[in-house]
């Protein structure tokens, strides 16, 4: 008898994380309507971004990878149909 399967694509999602330090510059202040000054939050996660990308850090494993199916499915490498 015959045997037969069926591939899935699936997904596996490693989460890691590290600590930056982002310098309080004038680049990330922002004058406010009051006249005040304060922080630009959006300048301030851009900037701890491009740190964690452009930088030799540490980063820490956070838990165990999760594997999921992938949401597009697709044959795999080389599959002919028949």
């Amino acid at each position: 008898m015959p045997t037969y399967s069926i591939s899935f694509r699936l997904r596996r999602t490693i989460t890691e994380e590290v600590h930056v330090s982002v310098p309080v510059t004038d680049d990330v202040i922002e004058e406010r309507e009051d006249g005040g000054q304060g922080l630009n939050v959006d300048k301030l996660i851009a900037e701890a971004i491009r740190l964690g990308r452009e930088t030799d850090l540490a980063w820490r494993r956070e838990g165990e990878p999760e594997i999921i199916p992938h949401p597009i499915q697709t044959p795999p490498p080389g599959f002919s149909g028949t």
